[in-house]
């Protein structure tokens, strides 16, 4: 077996099935910019609109959904001619791959999902077959570029892990050292945005009320408000982080001021420990419309432009082709595939 060599390039994706939230910006999209300005990587992100349809999506609103991801991934600062930007269906190699993995994957893998537990529930026997098995498509989004580092949140560093164990399991039948492990990368601050109404909550686009999350098409208006009317507790901001302990909208708040604003919640702290919330939430919606207000406009005419997005994700999946390709071909020459 070689010890084959494989350069650093980046891989991550969007589903696109409903609007975004300040949780894909800060969580995803902000931290793929900073990976594009680092000169070590090579940076590949897709709209991963076949993971959509693992639950059933009106057409025109995946339509419009697969155009809102790609718009908000431009105005956030991903540079098409940097980086590959595309969506999954333009590279059908995505879902041939996706197959192979299937049938390299343990139905004991796949079992052991917590996320397919999560969004099954009580109902595990109804849901598509898709909702089930779409790690392996994940796993072959990531290994179709040769992916070594896939930025991720912590609920999908599983997926990653599976990710490695395929390409190992592979790497081993056949006797070849063909995938790379790929590490996932998970630090930074703001990584798990919460809701602006329970900090005990994920942020989500389904969530019960609009208040409670920050969308990416909202105006300045509209982002002021939301934050200045979060819920908050009636104590001063502690000076140091332990002080958040069991404040979890505190937290939350101070987490979204450090990843806005490049820092850390240490850092936010020093300044405004001691303060009240009539000091910090203005603070923190003034900093939010300056840096989310710009990001909105742009993918509100970047959505009333739809030909220039199409051409743009077209000319990114034939980039991506053109690397997926030839991995593609040689991973049916390495399983034996007549072609």
């Amino acid at each position: 077996m070689s010890d084959q060599t494989f350069p650093p390039r980046v891989f991550s994706g969007i589903k696109p099935s409903g609007g975004l939230t300040l949780g894909n910006y800060l969580g995803a999209i902000k931290r793929w910019v900073e990976m594009q300005e680092d000169p070590t990587y090579e940076t590949i992100f897709c709209v991963v609109d076949m993971h959509a349809i693992t639950v059933w999506q009106d057409p025109a609103d995946l339509t419009r959904a697969t155009r809102e991801v790609a718009a908000s991934m431009i105005a956030s600062g991903i540079d098409p001619e940097r980086s590959v930007l595309f969506n999954q269906a333009r590279v059908p190699a995505h879902v041939e791959l996706g197959w192979l993995f299937s049938c390299v994957a343990r139905v004991g893998w796949m079992n052991r999902m917590t996320q397919f537990k999560d969004k099954a529930g009580k109902n595990a026997e109804k849901v598509s077959l898709g909702l089930y098995a779409y790690p392996a498509l994940m796993a072959a989004d990531i290994l179709l570029y040769h992916a070594t580092h896939v930025p991720v949140g912590e609920d999908q560093k599983q997926h990653v892990e599976l990710t490695r164990d395929i390409a190992a399991k592979f790497n081993h039948d056949y006797g070849v050292d063909f995938f790379p492990l790929t590490e996932p990368v998970t630090e930074g601050p703001a990584m798990r945005v919460m809701n602006l109404r329970d900090g005990s909550k994920k942020m989500s686009k389904s969530g019960e009320s609009d208040m409670e999350r920050i969308n990416m098409l909202d105006d300045a208006d509209t982002i002021s408000k939301k934050f200045k009317k979060a819920r908050t507790d009636p104590e001063a901001l502690p000076s140091e982080v332990a002080g958040l302990k069991d404040r979890p909208e505190a937290k939350n708040l101070v987490d979204i001021y450090a990843g806005l604003s490049d820092t850390t919640a240490e850092a936010v702290l020093a300044e405004f420990g001691g303060e009240g919330w009539g000091k910090f939430k203005p603070a923190l919606a003034d900093l939010a419309v300056a840096k989310l207000a710009p990001v909105s406009d742009e993918m509100r005419r970047l959505l009333d432009a739809p030909d220039e997005l199409d051409a743009i994700m077209a000319r990114g999946a034939e980039r991506a082709s053109a690397l997926a390709e030839p991995i593609l071909k040689k991973t049916y020459e390495i399983m034996g595939f007549v072609r």
